[in-house]
């Protein structure tokens, strides 16, 4: 957390891109949301000395970032979409778009001000660990995807079989990975999508 002047963050988060906005200095940035993407946003982030990143739930779209930021030690919270509504009217914002989305989520950090609750070290440890190896799995899934494309053109039908059946496990080892993130993500402090109100949005916009 910021030793001096706070920051709050916003990310809104899409399927194909991530809207990053500081609510103290107004600034606004926009990054593919792809895995290949997380270290230069998370070398921006930690350069930015974050108090606190909001994200909203969105379906599971966030996950695998949230997972990468809290391995991280970045002070991420995953807040409920009704909350964040129900401040957006509270203020008078409501307008929508994935630039103002992430102007009024780093607006509700700074305003409702969420404490941050840090993960535990086993919990930590356990994070960072899957994060490791989901990037090992997605890793090998590419590289025998390449094999397998070098396989067909050269018509190696014995080797075509193994790699398809190779890939099928490491499809399902991936899936069963990133179910395991996102039930430890959801049960760690991080998500706080299950609480009534992190405080009541009316009375902190007043």
């Amino acid at each position: 957390m910021s030793s001096t002047s706070p920051t709050n963050v916003g990310i809104d988060v899409s399927k194909e891109t991530l809207d990053i906005a500081v609510h103290e200095t107004k600034t606004h940035w926009t990054n593919k949301h792809e895995f290949s993407e997380f270290p230069q946003l998370l070398k921006t982030l930690r350069s930015l000395n974050p108090t606190r990143i909001i994200i909203e739930a969105s379906g599971g779209t966030e996950n695998l970032l949230v997972s990468y930021l809290a391995a991280a030690g970045l002070p991420v919270i995953v807040v409920n979409p009704r909350q964040v509504r129900d401040f957006a009217r509270a203020t008078g914002q409501l307008a929508k778009t994935d630039r103002i989305d992430a102007f009024v989520l780093a607006c509700f950090g700074a305003t409702i001000a969420p404490d941050i609750r840090e993960l535990k070290s086993a919990e930590t440890q356990e994070l960072e660990a899957l994060v490791a190896r989901r990037t090992q799995l997605v890793n090998m899934l590419t590289a025998e995807r390449v094999r397998l494309q070098q396989a067909q053109q050269q018509r190696r039908h014995s080797i075509v079989a193994d790699l398809k059946a190779h890939i099928t496990w490491l499809e399902k080892r991936l899936h069963g990975c990133e179910g395991d993130l996102s039930q430890l993500l959801h049960s760690s402090p991080i998500w706080r999508t299950r609480e009534e109100r992190l405080r009541s949005a009316e009375a902190g916009a007043s």
